[in-house]
């Protein structure tokens, strides 16, 4: 794909510009639009190409077969992965074990919109709970209370439909727009959920219900999870925050520029970032500061490669935990099929929830919270349903095959359960030494193994999937494996925020401890998992850092 021009400014590279921002996704769009509308000078470092709403399709196979959207099947981006630190690391094929999206807006471009608040215990569940073993179980440097104007900045600038339901945490405004049409899965959900006495609510969703800002509404065309939105209704920061940063005169989006350095001065203090542009020629663009946002995987490993005489261990690594403490979020999925049409396949992925289970119990005898959501089955579109979809006691082939996928694929639903992940210091990112990208880099290795209550808490909330789909009416209802996970999406703690130098890589404003024009905010910051779904609190929390990043560069602070 052809580099696009910004629509916003153009910076020489040698012009110093206040801020370069890598990454334009959740958190990277978030910084830029708010950065840029402040005044500042902003150029946003993408990987991706630069994709427009009429860019997007509904080609299936390239997105799945093809990787599309995730960087290619080409082998120009390898990843590797190994259960322990003990094993040897073995190259991803198919999908790869850091999945996210490389394209202007990141992640938020193919997500399916899910946007759960953190409750306040969130943040402090370390002092509440104690500690636990063979983890780094901490309380965050701030509270639910201080971020919460953040989150309602979220709702209204991003654009999230929904509505409050019970349990959910203090909020000072309610959402913009409403909830979107309840689909059949939600209406079932609800009808499940009660039987067993849970209390469902509308999903919220940052995809548009009813016209908000200059965006149109959903057209419930059901491609939204691993797709781009050509509506423009999915609240991506391609949709939103990005073209109002262009707007302002102050924001150059510079696609297909891969960062492989952080150079340093004589003073520690960060002026160039190095890069390939589209034509894999090395560039350079002079700051005031960086703020990195590539997500949780992407992150540590800029800061790992750009080690020095100064930072032998890589950037901002004087705790040594940079990459630690990777965190995926659990995962389970109970699948059901039903007597009568559900037409799953059309619409938004989810329009109920509940989130009763959300509190740690200790009568369970192991750590964890979580949610439910009723939704289609979790690849609804019609290769990856006749390839996956059937349940276990149907053949793979024949007429008892075809006679099930000509059934099921318009009578099922799913439950997804999604809860957390602890954080255990030998899960990780790390540079693997025997494998390369298409610039000679070393390429990025996950180390990862569920936390034995991460699994025990999947295997809890499939039990009450199961009941609830049951107690709906499900004709039969069956059980995804749950088994340790070798692929995230959810890519959190890997530079996690905290107050003492020793024990994290970033403050509580997310500046580096080590470096003081370096921000580090994206999924990488968080100190706990949450419940499964952290594109708000990772929006939030970017909203809240551009904040204070302006004020310190007003003061002269940075």
């Amino acid at each position: 794909m052809t580099p696009m021009p910004s629509a916003g400014a153009a910076y020489a590279t040698r012009d110093e510009v206040d801020f370069v921002i890598v990454g334009s996704g959740a958190a990277g769009g978030v910084l830029a639009r708010e950065l840029a509308t402040a005044g500042f000078s902003v150029v946003v470092l993408e990987q991706g190409p630069y994709r427009k709403a009429s860019d997007f399709s509904h080609d299936e196979f390239s997105h799945f077969f093809r990787n599309e959207m995730v960087g290619g099947s080409d082998g120009e981006y390898p990843q590797t992965f190994r259960a322990n630190a003990a094993d040897e690391a073995v190259a991803a094929t198919g999908l790869p074990p850091a999945l996210y999206a490389r394209t202007v807006g990141g992640s938020s471009v193919h997500y399916s919109g899910n946007y759960w608040r953190f409750r306040p215990i969130d943040f402090k569940e370390r002092s509440a709970l104690g500690a636990i073993g063979g983890t780094g179980f901490a309380d965050w440097p701030l509270d639910y209370e201080e971020l919460e104007p953040y989150y309602t900045k979220v709702d209204w600038e991003i654009g999230v439909s929904g509505a409050p339901g019970p349990g959910d945490p203090p909020r000072s405004r309610p959402y913009p727009v409403p909830p979107l049409p309840v689909k059949s899965s939600g209406v079932l959900f609800e009808r499940g959920a009660r039987a067993i006495g849970l209390n469902p609510q509308p999903a919220p969703m940052a995809i548009l219900s009813e016209a908000y800002r200059g965006r149109p509404a959903c057209m419930h065309c059901g491609f939204c999870l691993g797709f781009g939105c050509e509506m423009n209704a999915k609240s991506s920061t391609l949709a939103t925050m990005i073209p109002e940063a262009e707007a302002t005169g102050h924001c150059e989006i510079r696609s297909e520029a891969t960062v492989f350095h952080l150079e340093t001065d004589d003073h520690g203090r960060i002026r160039d970032v190095l890069y390939f542009d589209a034509d894999g020629n090395e560039q350079g663009q002079r700051c005031r500061a960086a703020i990195v946002a590539a997500n949780g995987a992407e992150t540590p490993r800029l800061l790992l490669l750009s080690s020095s005489s100064r930072h032998p261990a890589g950037l901002a690594n004087s705790s040594g935990l940079v990459g630690k403490y990777l965190m995926f979020n659990g995962h389970a999925v109970a699948n059901a099929v039903f007597e009568h049409p559900l037409n799953e396949y059309k619409s938004v992925q989810c329009t109920r929830i509940a989130l009763d289970y959300w509190d740690n119990d200790p009568q369970r005898g192991f750590y964890g919270g979580g949610g439910l959501d009723g939704r289609p089955f979790l690849y609804s579109f019609p290769i990856l349903f006749a390839l996956m979809g059937m349940p276990p006691d149907v053949p793979a082939w024949g007429r008892e095959y075809k006679r099930a996928l000509a059934n099921n694929f318009t009578r099922n639903m799913s439950v997804l359960c999604s809860t957390t992940s602890l954080p255990v210091e030998s899960n990780a990112i790390s540079l693997d030494p025997g494998a390369r990208d298409r610039f000679g880099l070393p390429a990025l290795r996950v180390t990862y193994t569920d936390h034995d209550d991460d699994l025990a808490m999947c295997r809890f909330l499939q039990d009450r999937a199961i009941e609830l789909l049951e107690a709906a009416g499900a004709e039969k209802a069956w059980r995804e494996p749950v088994i340790p996970q070798t692929m995230g999406a959810h890519l959190l703690g890997t530079c996690r925020m905290g107050n003492d130098p020793e024990t994290s890589v970033v403050d509580r404003y997310h500046r580096s401890h080590d470096v003081p024009n370096l921000f580090v905010c994206d999924g990488s910051s968080f100190v706990t998992s949450g419940r499964g779904q952290p594109t708000m609190t990772i929006q939030a929390l970017a909203f809240r850092a551009a904040e204070h990043i302006a004020g310190f560069a007003r003061n002269g602070n940075i």
